[in-house]
């Protein structure tokens, strides 16, 4: 993981916007209409050299492809893991219950109909062994492009790739085939592995994401206490450090969420009743909500405990859901403030979650995604002249 030395680094959560042209593509795709797939990997590799141009010219030091080959950060499994099929399922979110007007706000969305979260109707097995790879090949390529300027983040040490947690997975996917969750979990995980050993394997650290850990206790879990709950996450966590064994820790990181969508979030599980869990997984580094309304509060939690030996904080500066402009000053302050309680070396600043978290679902207008990016990286210049 690269730990800050001089100067605050800053990233991101994943997912950025994608072109217009290659959100059609992927519908279609989506939509089982023929697309040819050697145009579709052209446009791929082209709109990921793109992206990492962009986020260079934002002044992001640690990019990433921006998730433009995934239909979202969970589902793309489906397409390189066989043993998925069936029906999809229906997911109840706890706290858009009591507001029925903005949950069919929030569900309405035209990109919702065509997401695909076929069931687990059999073995799970690595099915594209090829797609990952390809992945990796598109970022490194990008950079190579787009070198950026500051030498100890050249090549792949200064990027990192997404890759869906075996939880997240479980969560989509209903499971119709294996005999309990825990064993569905480690089958997800061992299938997995290869997708995460390619990226870790290329040099560039590897982000999981983990919103089961999290959103998952308002949604997968909602009708268990918090006890019940932490031990489903404990396993969740578990089935994710077999998964990672062979992957140094500061190689990894974890993204934490509570839900990429505009709602109340008034159910959502406090950081501080899984803080434990969470740092009880392999990763050095987490990534989490930090600016939005519902969790800006929660650095203070840091007042109470102490950030484990070997762990970095990758806190969201930015919120991910408005069109709000965060001013370069209140980044800085966001950032201050976790770097005095745990240390300036343990902090990097990011973003709450994603820009482009389903294909064609978005609600930051692209242009403002890349001026909050920009205004982040002035943000995290002003902190790092009050600390070095």
């Amino acid at each position: 993981m690269m730990r800050s030395t001089d100067r605050f680094l800053t990233t991101h959560t994943g997912s950025l916007p994608r072109p217009d042209d290659l959100i059609r593509m992927m519908f279609a795709r989506e939509e089982g209409v023929p697309v040819e797939p050697t145009a579709l990997a052209s446009r791929i590799r082209e709109a990921v050299r793109d992206i990492v141009a962009r986020q260079r010219a934002a002044g992001v030091d640690l990019v990433n492809d921006g998730e433009l080959s995934k239909p979202s950060y969970a589902t793309y499994v489906k397409d390189r893991l066989s043993g998925f099929g069936g029906t999809s399922q229906s997911l109840e979110y706890q706290d858009l219950v009591e507001f029925p007007a903005l949950a069919k706000k929030v569900f309405g969305d035209p990109g919702r109909s065509r997401r695909k979260t076929p069931a687990c109707t059999g073995p799970i097995a690595v099915r594209d062994p090829a797609a990952a790879q390809t992945d990796v090949d598109n970022l490194l390529d990008a950079i190579k492009a787009h070198p950026g300027t500051d030498a100890r983040l050249a090549g792949a040490s200064g990027s990192f790739m997404s890759a869906a947690s075996p939880g997240v997975v479980s969560l989509f996917f209903r499971n119709d085939h294996y005999p309990s969750h825990e064993a569905y979990l480690y089958a997800i995980a061992d299938a997995m592995r290869h997708e995460y050993e390619a990226i870790a394997a290329a040099g560039i650290t590897l982000q999981i994401d983990c919103p089961d850990l999290a959103m998952g206790r308002h949604i997968q879990y909602a009708n268990l206490n918090l006890a019940q709950f932490r031990a489903q996450a404990q396993l969740h966590v578990e089935a994710l450090n077999h998964a990672l064994s062979g992957i140094d820790p500061e190689r990894l990181r974890l993204h934490l969420c509570w839900g990429n969508y505009e709602g109340p979030h008034h159910h959502d599980v406090p950081f501080a009743d899984i803080a434990d869990i969470v740092f009880s997984a392999r990763p050095a580094a987490i990534s989490f909500e930090a600016a939005n309304p519902r969790h800006a509060h929660e650095w203070a939690l840091f007042e109470t405990i102490r950030l484990p030996e070997g762990k970095v904080l990758i806190p969201g500066v930015l919120e991910s859901k408005s069109n709000f402009i965060e001013h370069p000053e209140l980044i800085a302050q966001r950032i201050g403030r976790y770097a005095r309680l745990v240390g300036r070396e343990n902090v990097i600043a990011g973003s709450d979650c994603g820009y482009g978290t389903w294909v064609g679902q978005a609600a930051v207008d692209p242009q403002v995604v890349f001026a909050k990016l920009a205004a982040m990286a002035e943000g995290a210049r002003i902190a790092s002249r009050s600390f070095w």
